[in-house]
């Protein structure tokens, strides 16, 4: 199972997060080493997968890990997003030194480089 968290232009700021089957996982995130999807995006078969996930909520205190981003109402910030759509390719001026090193590390050893 993977963790999806969920973030929409909603004033509520729920971001809840939704366990999918790797099955679901793959329909969502479609692309090798994609971690960043938008709704407008999203397949019939997503759409699918993801009306199963909406019934596996998980508590943020109980996960471990969240594997992927489901973006709804971004598409006019969506510019300023990978276009990779993998969380690991933001532009080096968005992350702090921090992250540039932790992901400049994972892309010099990572299977997806």
């Amino acid at each position: 199972m993977k963790n999806v968290q969920v973030i929409d232009s909603g004033d509520n700021c729920t971001y809840s997060i939704f366990q999918l089957s790797d099955d679901e996982f793959a329909q969502v995130f479609p692309s090798e080493g994609q971690d960043i999807q938008f709704a407008e995006d999203l397949t019939r078969a997503a759409t699918r997968a993801l009306s199963a996930a909406w019934e596996r909520p998980v508590l943020k205190t109980e996960v471990t890990g969240i594997h992927g981003t489901l973006f709804y109402g971004f598409a006019r910030r969506r510019p300023g997003f990978p276009s990779t759509k993998r969380e690991r390719d933001w532009d080096e001026s968005a992350l702090n030194p921090a992250q540039r090193r932790m992901y400049g590390s994972a892309s010099k050893s990572g299977p997806d480089s």
